[in-house]
């Protein structure tokens, strides 16, 4: 992938519950590609299934799920022209590895391409935090992988934006006049 359209590839991360999916919702509806959460995605296959890789299980399986799924991701994304959106993905797949397994995230991410050098991260929202079938973690050790994951885009060389609590409209607003 060529660093020009690696540079298009936008990472949406930050606390579980913050609102990230609504805003992927939004800024497809403007006409943006963007890429589904590899973790939710997971947890619906494995509940249909036997259920081994779900992250409340065995969060080294389901890290490591993640990490091929997302890396597919990217790939399908390679064509895509202009801004491309991604709920999570390879940045986060990597740190949920590290947490697990202790496997090095820059070890992980070796031979991949940068994302766009800002991660835009939704923080922690108690007002609009709910648990569901695909969501399980409480909010309290949301906020702990939130606070990990913002030290991780730091050592990774990445500029953490952090996403005001506002609207979905605006929330869009705010990263799209944000990129530089």
């Amino acid at each position: 992938m060529q660093n020009r359209i690696a540079s298009r590839h936008v990472v949406l991360s930050g606390c579980s519950g913050g609102g990230k999916s609504t805003l992927l919702a939004e800024l497809r509806s403007r006409g943006f590609e963007t890429v589904e959460e590899p973790g939710r995605r997971i947890v619906e296959e494995e509940l249909r299934g036997d259920g081994k890789a779900l992250p409340w299980v065995d969060l080294e399986a389901f890290a490591r799920r993640a990490i091929g799924m997302a890396a597919g991701d990217r790939e399908r994304m390679r064509a895509a022209e202009g801004w491309v959106f991604f709920d999570r993905g390879l940045l986060d797949a990597a740190a949920a590895l590290e947490h697990a397994a202790s496997v090095a995230v820059s070890d992980t991410l070796s031979g991949h391409d940068r994302f766009h050098h800002q991660v835009f991260l939704t923080p922690p929202w108690p007002d609009i935090y709910h648990r569901d079938s695909e969501r399980q973690q409480d909010l309290r050790k949301g906020v702990t992988e939130y606070h990990r994951l913002i030290e991780t885009f730091d050592r990774l060389g990445y500029d953490p934006v952090l996403l005001p609590k506002l609207d979905v409209e605006a929330r869009a607003d705010f990263i799209l006049d944000a990129l530089t």
